[in-house]
C-alpha cells in the first residue's frame, strides 16, 4: 500500500464504496448485531510532501461533549484519536488514525479499519445514550 490507488483497489474489491473521489473513499463496515459504521479514507500531505492515509469514522455531534473528556480519551488511546470535522455544516466528532504509506500493509489497513470501526461504533452508542458517559 504505497499510494491511495492501491488502497482504493484493495478496499473496492472488498466493500461497496459510497464515495469514490480522487482522494476520498468511504464505505459501510459491517459489525455484529446488524450494526454498521461509516469508514472514510483520505490522502493527506504534510509540509514536506510526505503522504499519509487518514482513516476516520464519525461518532457523534460535538455539541454537548466535554472537551476535557475528549482530550483524556486521546491520551489513553494507542490507536485512534478524536478530532472535529464539519458534517452537513455542524461540528462532528470523528475517530481518526493517520498512517504514512511506507509503513502500511494490507493486513495493517484491515486491522486499523476493524479496530476504528468497532471502537467508533461503541463511542457512537455511548454518545447517543441518555447518560453522559464520554
Amino acid at each position: 500500500m504505497r499510494h491511495f490507488e492501491a488502497v482504493r483497489s484493495h478496499l473496492g474489491s472488498q466493500h461497496t464504496l459510497r464515495n469514490n473521489d480522487p482522494y476520498l473513499i468511504s464505505f459501510d463496515l459491517q459489525l455484529p448485531h446488524d450494526r454498521h459504521q461509516g469508514i472514510y479514507l483520505a490522502e493527506l500531505e504534510d509540509e514536506s510532501g510526505r503522504r499519509y492515509l487518514r482513516i476516520s469514522t464519525p461518532i457523534g455531534p460535538l455539541a454537548g461533549t466535554d472537551p476535557m473528556r475528549c482530550l483524556r480519551f486521546n491520551w489513553q488511546q494507542r490507536t485512534g484519536f478524536l478530532a472535529v470535522a464539519d458534517l452537513d455544516g455542524s461540528p462532528y466528532l470523528h475517530l481518526c488514525e493517520n498512517r504514512p504509506y511506507e509503513l502500511l500493509e494490507a493486513s495493517e489497513l484491515q486491522r486499523l479499519i476493524g479496530e476504528l470501526g468497532s471502537l467508533g461504533d461503541q463511542l457512537e452508542q455511548v454518545i447517543a445514550s441518555p447518560e453522559d458517559a464520554l
